[in-house]
């Protein structure tokens, strides 16, 4: 396997690395210097530098940099929490992958294995029922590497108590993920997400949602939680909170009114479904996670969706420094687009309509690919959707694309009818592994 190439000025971390990758067969050379670190670029056979910023906090690549370019080598800078500003312009140098400390052993070796074994990176963005159908699916594809960056502005049931109780990141959204992208026993998975029929307190909580709450208070933040699951469950992949700040979803509606908290914005009981909103924020205004910055960077390719528009989607877009992210990766996106429209947010929308709002908070047209689904829908669930204020999203006129977006547009049958209609996992992770020319997978998720 490629040697490893570690620039620190202390050994502590190189033997770390050593033992982590011990059952791996990755060789690790360890160095102090930046001018040592050249010689073996030129020298040696390097899969990987990783660089500490601790070498030289000005400037840490230094003659790393143009030779590292020179032969191809991946650069893995290791680093305190930045800014996403500070993030980008590593990126815009060349680097790789910007790794925040504190290190974690297991993500540290899957970042390592994803570069050194070239894996497809892919980083998904939303939230809700959307993003767990597309991460089931994408975890059964072979040679990818899955990051997932997750909507944090739930208020709204278990997770709502528990925020209001608990004064914590809702979890319910991350634990979705985490049982999509776990690889544990089937009733594991199950018991995470128990909900509990009875009981003074506990009545309507979630299992997964309660163990979460409790590895917050353990860990100190609900990222360590999630980290901390994601180890019980090994995960294929990552799960990172879009933001570690506590605030509420805010909206304003085309007659003024403001609507706050996302339940409130979800589920619009007394007022008219067909108020359209017009802006979406958070107050106070969240932050990125420095390591969703990070994975949105590094990433191959972006998936944006599916999900509610408004409550999942641009939830995430509206936090700080996730857009900019965004802008300045070149990765491709792909944004899949809603089946159904949803009252009081996108009652009479289109795909013109879903696509112009996606572009305007991400602030630029950077979308590649806008993928819609062709699947027939039965009478009968058109007369129920009805019922509900809902219809299928359409789109009546390519052209009407034209003026919004450059990205491709493709129509695929990737959905399904049965009681719901919803996007089908397996259709769906075979149409991005379709779009990004790798296999397909042979074998079907464990539940659609």
């Amino acid at each position: 396997m490629p040697r490893i190439l570690i620039v620190d000025p202390e050994p502590r971390l190189a033997g770390e690395i050593t033992a982590l990758l011990a059952y791996s067969g990755d060789s690790v050379q360890w160095v102090k210097t930046g001018k040592e670190a050249r010689e073996h670029l030129v020298f040696g056979v390097t899969g990987a530098v990783l660089v500490d910023t601790r070498v030289d906090s000005d400037n840490p690549l230094g003659e790393i940099e143009a030779e590292a370019r020179r032969n191809g080598i991946p650069i893995v800078l290791l680093t305190d929490p930045l800014s996403s500003t500070d993030l980008i312009s590593w990126y815009q140098r060349g680097v790789a992958v910007c790794l925040i400390k504190p290190l974690h052993g297991r993500e540290l070796v899957l970042w390592l294995h994803a570069i050194l074994k070239r894996r497809t990176r892919v980083v998904c963005l939303g939230g809700g029922t959307g993003l767990y159908t597309l991460l089931l699916g994408l975890k059964a594809l072979p040679n990818i590497y899955i990051s997932s960056v997750v909507n944090m502005s739930d208020d709204g049931g278990s997770s709502g108590r528990i925020r209001e109780s608990f004064g914590i990141l809702p979890p319910g959204d991350v634990r979705r993920c985490l049982v999509a992208l776990s690889t544990a026993p089937t009733l594991m998975n199950e018991l995470l997400q128990y909900r509990f029929a009875a009981g003074e307190g506990l009545r309507d909580h979630n299992l997964g949602n309660l163990l979460l709450t409790a590895m917050t208070a353990l860990t100190g933040s609900m990222a360590g939680a999630v980290r901390a699951m994601s180890d019980i469950l090994h995960t294929q992949g990552l799960v990172l909170p879009s933001t570690g700040t506590l605030c509420t979803l805010t909206a304003s509606l085309q007659s003024g009114a403001i609507i706050r908290g996302e339940h409130a914005i979800d589920v619009p009981e007394s007022r008219d479904p067909n108020d359209r909103i017009t802006r979406l924020w958070h107050e106070p205004q969240a932050q990125a996670n420095p390591e969703a910055v990070a994975a949105i960077l590094a990433a191959d390719v972006v998936t944006i969706g599916p999900g509610d528009l408004f409550t999942s989607i641009l939830a995430t877009l509206a936090v700080s420094g996730i857009a900019e992210a965004l802008r300045a990766s070149r990765a491709r996106k792909i944004y899949i687009c809603n089946l159904m429209t949803k009252p009081g947010e996108t009652s009479g929308f289109s795909v013109a309509d879903h696509v112009r709002e996606i572009i305007r908070y991400i602030g630029q047209d950077v979308l590649d690919t806008v993928v819609l689904s062709d699947t027939p829908v039965s009478e009968d669930a058109h007369r129920l959707y009805a019922k509900k204020g809902q219809e299928l999203v359409r789109l009546e006129d390519p052209s009407a694309l034209k003026p919004i977006t450059r990205a491709s547009v493709i129509s695929r049958d990737i959905g399904m009818d049965q009681e719901l209609v919803r996007h089908h996992s397996l259709k769906l992770a075979n149409e991005i592994a379709l779009l990004l020319g790798i296999p397909a997978s042979p074998v079907p998720p464990c539940r659609t």
